[in-house]
């Protein structure tokens, strides 16, 4: 299994180049869309339009290409990466004040027990008690405040959900291109915009 990846992509329109991007790296590493076996994908939670135009390209991919593909929670992402074992919060700053949640217990795989999104006072007076793993300083810090024990790590990049998406593909937890759905774990700005405009 090989993970190619390039951080962050180049110029601000991601829509138009994700796909040039792809084929560029695959090339430069000698190799062709025949040699891609899967896809993994991070589906959220995150902004509306990365989401929106990264699962596009991939159901393109999926389609065109008949391969399977595998839906990763970033904020599994972030809670595999623990130390910790049992249950462990993970949390992803979501802004406007408020922050992804999710709760999940830890072994070899991450169970997902619940994921949700809180206002910080919401979220301090969930997660006492257990760990929080988060790649947000400002997170850990307002964590740490409250005396909560804290993992801080890095923001999970796109090999720990390629792993992830393939331990999911092994177990047989793959997703049809139809059913692949982004994670929004909130309303988007337009929806927002529109029921206040309503």
């Amino acid at each position: 299994c090989a993970v190619l990846e390039v951080v962050p992509l180049a110029g601000g329109t991601f829509s138009a180049q994700l796909i040039p991007q792809i084929a560029a790296l695959l090339a430069k590493h000698g190799f062709s869309k025949r040699d891609i076996g899967a896809f993994a994908v991070a589906s959220g939670p995150g902004s509306f339009t990365g989401l929106r135009v990264g699962l596009a390209a991939v159901k393109a991919l999926v389609e065109i290409l008949g391969k399977p593909v595998a839906a990763v929670s970033l904020l599994e992402a972030v809670a595999i990466t623990a130390r910790s074992r049992g249950r462990v919060i993970a949390a992803l700053d979501a802004g406007r004040s408020e922050i992804y949640v999710g709760e999940y217990e830890i072994g070899e795989t991450a169970t997902a027990l619940s994921e949700r999104l809180l206002t910080r006072e919401e979220f301090l007076a969930s997660v006492g008690g257990r760990t929080l793993v988060t790649p947000d300083k400002s997170i850990a810090d307002l964590a740490r405040g409250a005396g909560v024990q804290v993992e801080e790590i890095a923001r999970p990049r796109s090999d720990a959900i390629a792993r992830l998406g393939w331990k999911k593909i092994l177990a047989g937890e793959t997703i049809s291109p139809e059913a692949l759905e982004a994670n929004y774990i909130r309303r988007s700005d337009a929806e927002i915009f529109s029921k206040r405009s309503s």
